[in-house]
């Protein structure tokens, strides 16, 4: 008599799912992650902004001093071509300086009839705290005579156009070395000769550091 096995019944294997602990991990660990990944990504674009912005300070301060390098440097000796006089409003410096220039960089224009006379000066800006670096030029009505720097005041230089340069700034304060007294000097009306420097300091609005910037008027050789 042929005897039959009974079948093997294999007990069925349940599949185990995921825990309400084990998801609410998980989607916390996620949640961390795309915090982590948000501020890194943040803190990146806000750095390259700040970098951006500062470069392009750098390059109108630069761009400054490429401007009152060549004019300064291009002026004959005397003929009352230079002169800068101090002043204060409020407690902050806002010297003025003056030259005279025919058409180039410092009068911001490739072609002019006659010389103008040119004001490196600070304007305040409305409905702010702040003021605004710029030059005023406007036509010299008798170019042939000495300009009489001593006589300038801040409002007859509004006569003429404003170009403006550089904003958010506090004061201007301006000096001239003087090499016959071995020492910098607030102003200049020296008709004769012109000063072998110029510092030019400017205090800028949120900055600790004054900027400063020392132009020779006289070419060095190199």
């Amino acid at each position: 008599m042929t005897g039959f096995s009974e079948p093997v019944v294999r007990p069925k294997r349940r599949t185990r799912g995921f825990t309400l602990l084990e998801i609410t991990l998980a989607v916390a660990i996620l949640g961390l992650m795309a915090v982590a990944i948000y501020r890194f990504v943040a803190t990146n674009l806000v750095a390259v902004r700040v970098s951006s912005e500062t470069s392009a300070e750098d390059a109108r301060y630069a761009g400054l001093v490429r401007l009152l390098t060549e004019q300064l440097q291009s002026l004959p000796p005397g003929q009352g071509t230079l002169g800068g006089e101090p002043f204060k409003f409020g407690g902050k410096s806002r010297d003025e300086m003056t030259w005279i220039c025919s058409a180039g960089p410092g009068l911001f224009t490739r072609y002019a009839s006659g010389d103008y006379s040119v004001t490196l000066r600070l304007q305040p800006v409305p409905r702010t705290d702040f003021m605004e670096l710029g030059v005023n030029r406007a036509a010299d009505d008798d170019s042939t005579e000495a300009t009489d720097f001593s006589s300038i005041q801040p409002s007859s230089a509004n006569k003429g156009s404003w170009v403006p340069l550089i904003g958010d700034l506090r004061s201007m304060e301006i000096r001239y070395f003087d090499p016959r007294l071995n020492a910098w000097v607030d102003r200049w009306t020296d008709r004769g000769t012109l000063p072998h420097l110029v510092r030019v300091t400017l205090e800028r609005a949120g900055g600790t550091v004054p900027w400063q910037a020392v132009i020779p008027l006289r070419r060095t050789p190199l």
